[in-house]
């Protein structure tokens, strides 16, 4: 196959990952698995860096069509956004340093734990009980980046569904409010993390661009529907999404064991 119809095919699948990234996180796990499929002697590093270039502009488009509509608390988003950055930052450095063999047993058993728990307690995310204390919820917030900022830039796929159920879990916030934070401060954290990737001359621009514009068509797409058919609707997206992000976690824990 000739590299037209290699990036035509990484192309659509940018589309996907906006669409899905858009309405609950974890473009990642379409678009990565794809661009590593289709180029399998790029180096890891490359196909992280390409994938977050293509990525943060449909999260950013994702983002200002959430704010046109939710109302969100633009300190608390500052706290995790900063944290989530300097985390994702720092992480990017720790890439190749982190046997990452370690962190994904131990991830997947916990995604797993998530996703049965969202599956049987269908009211979680439908109605918003936010923490009254704010104290509380600046160190949430700071914590929760800082986590989730280091899984970023170090592992990278899942971290906007991670970061939206950790919203929804542990401030309390409905799924689509979830979700209209996790996209600005995944914009923030995916910035940082983009500079570093750029100061190392990992970003592949021929494949990169044409990316970008269809992951900005995806994500434009994506949040839309979200606002349009609400919380239910992003609940089940949700947990389609963790089934996926367990699928790649499985396939890659079988694939290094043998």
């Amino acid at each position: 196959m000739n590299d037209f119809w290699l990036i035509a095919l990484a192309t659509l699948a940018s589309f996907f990952a906006g669409f899905v990234d858009a309405v609950i996180g974890g473009g990642g796990l379409v678009q990565v698995p794809v661009l590593f499929i289709l180029f399998p002697n790029t180096l890891h590093t490359n196909i992280i860096a390409t994938n977050r270039f293509a990525s943060i502009a449909g999260t950013i488009v994702a983002a200002r069509h959430y704010l046109k509509t939710i109302t969100v608390n633009y300190t608390f988003i500052a706290i995790a956004g900063v944290s989530t950055a300097i985390a994702s930052y720092a992480g990017t450095f720790l890439m190749n340093k982190i046997p990452v063999t370690i962190f994904k047993p131990i991830l997947f058993f916990l995604i797993a734990a998530l996703t049965i728990y969202t599956i049987f307690k269908k009211e979680i995310g439908q109605i918003e009980k936010v923490q009254p204390n704010k104290n509380k919820l600046y160190f949430l917030f700071a914590a929760i980046g800082i986590v989730l900022g280091l899984y970023n830039g170090t592992i990278g796929p899942g971290t906007g569904t991670l970061l939206v159920f950790s919203l929804v879990q542990f401030v309390g916030f409905s799924f689509l409010k979830a979700s209209a934070y996790a996209k600005v401060i995944n914009a923030i954290a995916d910035g940082a993390s983009l500079i570093a990737f750029l100061l190392q001359g990992a970003v592949l621009f021929t494949l990169a661009i044409p990316m970008l514009l269809s992951n900005m068509l995806g994500a434009y797409v994506g949040s839309k529907m979200a606002i349009k058919k609400g919380n239910e609707f992003i609940r089940i997206f949700f947990i389609l999404v963790m089934i996926l992000l367990l699928g790649k976690l499985g396939w890659d824990i079988f694939s290094t064991s043998l």
